[in-house]
């Protein structure tokens, strides 16, 4: 009989619940975003986070349940995310995890977040298999990673300094366009042109990435041309950050002859990387998770959860959160 898992994501700023029956079924999978409250600061304010997830926690624990038509007695383990993130937000759903593992008398299973974004793929791709590539591109992560196995993450290179997330924030702000940068850069990228030519750190020098400087050119370039549309600077932005990330995980995949690439995380949503990603398809399988399942949802821990569950690998009731927890403490 297939384990049921139940999820729960409370990192940063969305509150997310999740029923996931085996390896692929989503029974439920509710997400409650707080962007619109967090709009007005031009990014996520921890403590505002952490009291929005207290208001939300019960209630759509309780929708999930419904949704899904069944009880708290049927599922067979819950999984919780405890790193990395904002520490009041983690405690919040970790401590909530916690109670209903004593209540309900049941496994708690600890779920490092990076690897949820991973493990979203696997939801999609049921039969998709170790080794392969990962590029893990978020709001605060940007990695090229090799699967060894299931559970074996190799850290190929990664970012020295801002992740592309925190690059498309800040160039957004810089824009006057608002937060969150991701999404709205890539808007607005589609009405403009590439025509100005930022720089690609790092491009040609290994794996690692480097996003401070291409955020600091864009800055200086406003200021000398004050007349520039925001919509080609925003294209010229997002193409250099993108090209370094395609040119990086594809040289990587090609030499090293993995023909399979693994996108995860919030940007893994960018329609620009997914292009550019899509024009090696002849070379390579490119695997992407579904937009739904790209940013911060329980879905990804609740299957990353089910790893754990079938190795028998659970936690005990004195996990604490780890706000900076790597990829290498699963």
């Amino acid at each position: 009989m297939e384990p049921i898992i139940l999820g729960i994501e409370t990192s940063c700023d969305e509150t997310s619940v999740c029923l996931l029956k085996g390896k692929d079924k989503i029974l439920s999978n509710i997400v409650v975003s707080q962007i619109d409250i967090h709009k007005v600061f031009g990014g996520v304010v921890p403590e505002v986070a952490a009291r929005k997830h207290i208001d939300f926690m019960y209630k759509i624990t309780k929708q999930a349940f419904k949704e899904a038509e069944i009880t708290t007695e049927d599922i067979n383990a819950i999984a919780v995310t405890y790193g990395p993130g904002l520490v009041g937000a983690l405690l919040i759903g970790l401590n909530f995890a916690k109670a209903l593992s004593i209540s309900l008398n049941k496994p708690l299973i600890k779920v490092n977040h990076l690897m949820g974004h991973i493990y979203a793929n696997f939801i999609e791709y049921p039969n998709l298999k170790p080794p392969f590539i990962v590029l893990l591109v978020s709001g605060g992560h940007t990695m090229i990673l090799k699967a060894n196995d299931y559970m074996d993450f190799e850290i190929i290179g990664q970012t020295r300094d801002d992740a592309a997330g925190e690059a498309f924030d800040k160039v957004s702000r810089m824009l006057d366009f608002g937060y969150p940068g991701g999404p709205i850069i890539d808007s607005y990228a589609k009405k403009g042109k590439d025509i100005y030519k930022f720089p690609k750190p790092l491009y040609n020098n290994g794996y690692d990435f480097s996003f401070s400087g291409l955020k600091t050119s864009v800055l200086y370039f406003m200021k000398d041309n004050p007349n520039a549309k925001k919509e080609d600077i925003a294209a010229s932005f997002q193409n250099a950050l993108v090209d370094t990330l395609v040119h990086k995980v594809t040289k990587y995949a090609i030499k090293n002859k993995i023909n399979d690439i693994v996108i995860a995380g919030g940007v893994a949503a960018n329609s620009s990387l997914r292009k550019k990603l899509s024009e090696f398809s002849s070379k390579l399988n490119i695997y992407y998770p579904s937009i739904e399942i790209c940013t911060d949802n329980a879905a990804m821990i609740a299957r990353a959860g089910y790893e754990k569950y079938i190795r028998n690998i659970f936690s005990d009731l004195n996990v604490d959160a780890a706000p900076n927890l790597s990829l290498k403490e699963l």
